[in-house]
Order: structure tokens, then sequence, then C-alpha cells
């Protein structure tokens, strides 16, 4: 028996259901644990495997790159060698091959950088504002710019919408500067990518019908998390006739409003698409004592599908069967609860900690346990988006892969100059390399080649030399990668931590990407992929995971801990400032209820007396989890 079919035998009713389903809308309420991740690919493999004509193809796409890759790992396995025919992604990946596609349409010219760093977008911002003689004040306006971009307002329509007639000049101005500054630049940034693939689809439809035609089913993962921007280009996408559009949501799990996420998107799918539905409400992944008590938590919450079944306990092997399976425990300070947390954690056999998560509302909670668990010996590391490298070496080869690919960009000699001064100690400065290129007529990466080869250090030499010939033949930059790799010795300077970790992202990357766009994409595919991609390097197998709620969404880890389960910290000030039934508060509801479902064996749950100094109630919502809050504090 194949693995598909042994898979498929597998399934549960309403799961085949959903595997199974053919033509028309679907839409699959599925709770956290319910195997959606399994249907999502199963169905995918299921309608590769019964349509073997090479033309069907079918397109999935999720929120995270992460994601996509396990979908597209598990797919494979399940029907291998059929990667050509499924487009697995995120809606910005799925965007941006939109544009390298079709982008011309719009003036927009395929080998487009992304700027992901928020250091580049505000330089970018600032020589915009110069260039316009705007006001400097208006660098303030960048994340105003980018919500009006999230929500696909364009420059020219955007001064209305403000109040102050002056204030919304100024943003108008400053938009358009902005924009115009990234034309120039041929340069994208991610607001960029779903704001440009929906003025895409809607100026010129026909590319819309190119994709209803390519793609005979279209599949959307974690469809509560998307914005309004996002599901306007998938109704765009559609027109008035698409309807085999299959979307997994839970609306128990809308934890992103701060991004655009919202109720109203799943409302608005069902209005306007009028989808078959489906729930997955059995949870395979926690104990039934955790089952019980998220469902008692979310009951409180409105803004919910009426309808929805309470989830219902699925697991039916426990690790500790005859153990408690949820621990609350009351300490008097956030210093005490952090170093007992730690002790308890070292008392978990070293070779199981992998599985170990602790999880809190705020980064600063975090840093405060990494210490704690660093006192304890216990390796740790808080798992968080990184939006580029730290070493000096991986900043380089990312810079000198820019250059190569875009001669002409200033931004990424800066970066190549910078990265190398730190590393070599040398002086080699952008402007002196600019105005040399520009007498001589080489490109920036020669100029900066013949500059780096005077510096007295071998490997400087050695760099400045194969650097040369990348710059001149940019199709063997993964020969130049290799090179770069082989020869880069294991961290051993003061920031060889750094070095470390980004050689193992590095290793991680080079794999995903590979596997996302093939062995023979070339350097601008590569580099714009690259863009997209967290460059945090992954936990060590042996080490405790740290992580914000928001982060651990779509994770499982054995064994879990909450903590900082207090008022004014979970929910948070600004939810209880905004009141009791409000969208604030039910968010940090369900905030709480992603905590607790990440638990595969037991959940331990902690609050502290008092904060930075101040006094805190325990959080309400352990209360509404029908727990029982403990007299006197933990020693």
């Amino acid at each position: 028996m194949s693995e598909l079919a042994r898979t498929l035998s597998e399934l549960t009713p309403a799961q085949a259901a959903a595997v199974n389903w053919l033509d028309g809308p679907l839409f699959v309420l599925a709770g956290p644990g319910s195997g959606k991740t399994r249907v999502l690919t199963t169905r995918v493999a299921k309608l590769l495997a019964e349509t073997p004509d090479k033309s069907f193809r079918v397109m999935a796409l999720t929120f995270t790159n992460k994601a996509a890759d396990e979908m597209a790992t598990r797919i494979e396995a399940f029907v291998p060698d059929q990667q050509n025919r499924a487009t697995i992604g995120t809606f910005h990946s799925f965007c941006m091959q939109m544009l390298q596609q079709h982008g011309s349409h719009i003036g927009i010219n395929p080998n487009f950088a992304i700027y992901s760093l928020e250091s580049d977008r505000a330089d970018l911002l600032k020589e915009a504002i110069r260039a316009s003689g705007l006001s400097g004040d208006n660098e303030r306006f960048l994340g105003t710019i980018d919500k009006l971009k999230a929500r696909l307002i364009q420059p020219d329509s955007c001064a209305k919408l403000f109040r102050d007639a002056s204030v919304g000049e100024q943003v108008e101005q400053t938009y358009r500067s902005y924009e115009d500054a990234l034309s120039r630049a041929n340069a994208l940034d991610f607001g960029s990518l779903i704001a440009q693939g929906y003025r895409l689809i809607s100026t010129y439809p026909g590319v819309a019908v190119h994709y209803r035609r390519a793609y005979t089913y279209w599949m959307f993962d974690e469809f509560q998390d998307t914005t309004d921007g996002q599901y306007r280009l998938i109704k765009t996408l559609a027109g008035d006739g698409f309807r085999n559009v299959f979307a997994v949501a839970d609306d128990d799990q809308i934890i992103y409003q701060w991004n655009g996420a919202s109720y109203q998107q799943i409302q608005r799918f069902r209005a306007d698409f009028q989808p078959t539905e489906i729930q997955l409400p059995t949870n395979y992944r926690c104990p039934p004592s955790i089952v019980a008590a998220a469902n008692q938590l979310v009951v409180y919450n409105t803004q919910r599908t009426a309808a929805k079944q309470p989830l219902e306990a699925g697991k039916t092997t426990l690790l500790y069967p005859d153990r408690q399976h949820i621990r609350l425990l009351r300490y008097t300070t956030e210093e005490v609860e952090a170093a007992a947390i730690a002790g308890g954690i070292s008392g978990i056999d070293a070779s199981k900690r992998g599985e170990v998560a602790v999880l809190a509302r705020t980064r600063a909670l975090l840093e405060r346990m990494q210490k704690a668990l660093t006192d304890a010996d216990v390796e740790a590391a808080i798992a968080q988006r990184r939006d580029d490298f730290r070493s000096a070496q991986f900043l380089w080869l990312g810079a000198a892969l820019r250059l190569a690919s875009r001669p002409l960009d200033r931004r990424a000699l800066d970066a190549l100059t910078g990265a190398f001064n730190r590393w070599f100690g040398s002086e080699i400065w952008s402007d002196n390399i600019a105005a040399a290129a520009d007498i001589s007529s080489r490109s920036l990466l020669a100029e900066w080649a013949n500059a780096a080869a005077s510096v007295e250090d071998d490997s400087a030499k050695a760099l400045a030399a194969t650097a040369a010939v990348l710059g001149q033949q940019p199709t063997t930059f993964r020969d130049f990668i290799a090179k770069f790799l082989e020869s880069l010795p294991q961290g051993s300077r003061e920031d060889s931590t750094d070095i470390e970790e980004d050689r193992a992202a590095w290793n991680s990357l080079f794999r995903s990407i590979n596997q996302a766009i093939g062995r023979t994409a070339p350097i601008e595919q590569f580099l714009q992929e690259l863009a997209l991609r967290s460059k945090e390097p992954p936990v060590g197998p042996n080490a405790v995971t740290l992580m914000t709620i928001h982060s651990a969404k779509g994770k499982e880890f054995d064994h879990v801990f909450v903590i900082g389960l207090a008022e004014d910290v979970l929910p948070s000030f600004q939810s209880i400032k905004a009141g009791e039934n409000s969208a604030e508060m039910e968010e940090e509801r369900r905030n709480c209820f992603v905590a607790i479902t990440r638990a595969r064996e037991w959940l331990c749950l902690s609050y502290a007396d008092r904060y930075r100094g101040w006094a805190k109630r325990p959080s309400r919502f352990l209360t509404e989890m029908g727990l029982t809050l403990p007299h006197t504090p933990s020693s």
C-alpha cells in the first residue's frame, strides 16, 4: 500500500469528506490539532495522483514559508516528482512570481529587488523625502504608508481618508515620493508584492483569467489570517465564475488583528462564495483536560461561528496517563517565576528538552526566562523572525550576491563595504568605489574587488578574487557560494556565535529555496526568495524553545509552559482598557486559547503577584478555563 493510500484509509469521515471534495467552494472550519495540514496535503496529493495530465495544476497558499515548505515536503512524499504541477507557497511568494511573469504590464521589471529590511525602507524614504523637497518630519509616515498599502489604497486616493486635510496632503505626497523611489530602484517592499499584484490583475483582467485556467483547484490555509488586501486579491483572481476555492480556517485562532486579520474576512468568504462547510472539531493533539479548558475559555468570545461545534478530545494515547495534565502555579514576582520555571525545566532529561516550549505574551518575559534558563545551565533559544543575518561574513555574502545581480545597486554596495570593513577592519568606502566606477565604466563589484585586493590579508584577497569572477559571471553564483562556505573557517572570533548561527540558517535556507525554485533558477529569483525568508537559525535539537504566542501559532510541543498569566500582561493593559466585550479582549482570549492548545502531553500555567514592581491580579482567563487559583505562592 502506498503512503497516500495508507493515509487516505486512516482519515476520519469528516477529514475524508474534505479531502474528497471536488468542484465548488468549500470552507473547512478546523480546530487546533484536528489534522488540517494532513487534510490539505492529502487533498493536493490525491488530486495530482488522480489527474496525471501534465497540464493539470493546483495551487495551495499559506502564511509562512516554513509551513509552505512542510506542505511541499509532505506532498512530495505522497506523489514524487510532481512539484511542477503544484504551486505551494505564501501569498507574498505567489504575488512575487506573478509579478516576475506579468509585472511588465504595469512597468515592473522582473529583476526587482525586495526590500525586506526596515532600515533599507527607512533610508529609501529619507532619500525620497530629500529628493522631493518635503519636510524631514514626514519620515514618521512609513508605518502609515504600510497600513494604507495593506488596504490596497494608492497615493492618489489616500488624502481624503484623513480628518486633518493638511496631514492627508503630507501623507499623500510622502507616499507618492516613496513609491516613486521604489520604482526608480526597481524594488518592492513586502506590502508592494500584494498591492502591485492586485493592481496587475485589476488593470489587466486577462492575467487573472490566465491563473484561473492554469490552476484547476485553489486551496488556502489559515484563511482567518487573511488581510483585506489579500482577500480582495483572491476575490479578484477568482472573478465571478471560478468556484473551486477550498479554504481552511479557525475563527478561534484569529490573533493577527494588528496586521489586518479579521473575522470579517471569513464572513466575506461565506457571503461571496456561498461555500459548503465542513467542521473538524476533533483535537488529536492535546489531553482531554486541556481540550476542556480550551472549550470553557473560548465560549466567552462572541466573534465566532454561532454553530461551531466545541472541540472534542480525540487523543487516545497519553504519555502520562496517571498525572495531572494542567498545572497552575503562582509566584511572588516575575523573577521568582522565571527562576522556578527554569528549575523545573532543568529537571527534564536533556535529551527531551527539544520538546519543551515556554510561551509568553511579550518578548520581555522571554528574555528574562532565557536568562533564568542560562543561569540553570539549560540551553534555550528565542525563536523569532530575523530579516537579515548578523555576522559580517554572511552579511557580506548576501550583499555580494545582490551586487552581482544588480551591478548599479548603491544600497548593496554600502552593505558590502560595511560588512567587509567590519570583518577585516579595513577602510574601503562606497563613495570612493562609486567614483572609481564612474571613471572606469566598470561595475561597482569589479571596482570593490580591485580595492579589496589591496588589503593585507590572504582571506580578503581570496574574497576579492572570487567576487570579481562572480561579477563577470553571475550565473556561477552557486559555485561562488560553495567556495565561500568551504573557505569560511569555524567561528573563532568574538562573533563566533553569530557566524555559526548564520551558517546554520544559510544551509537551511539554501536547501529550502532550492526545493522551492529548483537548482537551475537564476540569481535574481534566488535573491527574491531569500529576501522573503527569515534568517533565524534552527533551534538546537536539545534546546528549549522560547516563543511569543504569536510566533507559536501552528507549532506543537510535548511540554508547554505559559508564563505571565496576569492582568495587564495576558490580557494586555490595552485590551482591558478597551473593555470586556471589545475586539481587543476577544483577541487576547484567542491568544490564550492558541497558547494552551500547543501542548501534546502537559501544560504548566503560571503567574506572579508582581510584575515590574506593580501588583497584578491573576488573569481572568484562568478562572474562565475553570481552574482553581492557588491560595499561596509556590516556593
